[in-house]
């Protein structure tokens, strides 16, 4: 970012550092456990140490950033046990994006779904685990944009944040794409069907082998 651009104080200079370390941690640029020292993020990205402590106040809330006494924050490290808590409450939610996703959803929505599918088909059979595991995200993201749910999207983004590291880890686990691409599918074809009912079993189906594949 140019210099000039650059915010140095005040709220604007706190939405710019907390944007670009929260960018950071979900692209795993900064790893679970790494130590977030204020004097060198705050010349990193052009803005006041206060500006620094107020985003990683902030990035605490969302459960991205721990603070550890008198040893300052690191990139929050989230256990296996956690991921697999997050998940089951993210089983209702999505499951319930899902549920509305068949019922609202418009024919250029469907084909759009389609569509994301036969990506995934592809990105499977040329053996491209990152190229899947982004479309997953983004049929996932579809999925939940389509229900209008809003309430349920703006828990979702924040308890997604904290998987990134798990969701990226399964995606290049041997035979995992293979696994879930049939699971994402059934979840297109019910939600295509305008089933809601089979469209939320698919959905916790899907990640009740999530849930295994932590475990595993």
């Amino acid at each position: 970012m140019p210099e000039e651009a650059r915010p140095t104080t005040g709220e604007q200079a706190k939405q710019h550092a907390l944007a670009q370390l929260r960018q950071a941690i979900l692209h795993g640029e900064m790893a679970p456990a790494q130590r977030l020292v204020e004097n060198e993020l705050a010349e990193q990205f052009g803005v006041t140490r206060a500006s620094i402590r107020a985003a990683l106040i902030d990035l605490e809330a969302q459960g991205l950033v721990e603070r550890i006494r008198n040893r300052g924050s690191r990139v929050r490290v989230v256990t296996v046990e956690e991921a697999v808590a997050i998940t089951e409450c993210r089983m209702v939610l999505e499951g319930l994006c899902a549920a509305k996703a068949a019922v609202t959803a418009d024919d250029a929505q469907l084909t759009g779904l389609a569509d994301l599918g036969q990506a995934m088909k592809k990105a499977v059979a040329d053996g491209e685990p990152v190229t899947y595991s982004e479309l997953n995200h983004e049929l996932h993201d579809r999925i939940r944009q389509i229900s209008g749910q809003r309430t349920a999207v703006e828990l979702l983004e924040r308890l997604n944040a904290q998987l990134v590291r798990h969701r990226f880890q399964l995606a290049l686990r041997p035979g995992r794409p293979q696994q879930s691409l049939n699971e994402h599918l059934a979840m297109i074809e019910a939600i295509t069907a305008r089933d809601p009912q089979a469209a939320e079993a698919a959905v916790r189906a899907h990640l009740t082998s999530v849930i295994d594949a932590l475990r595993g």
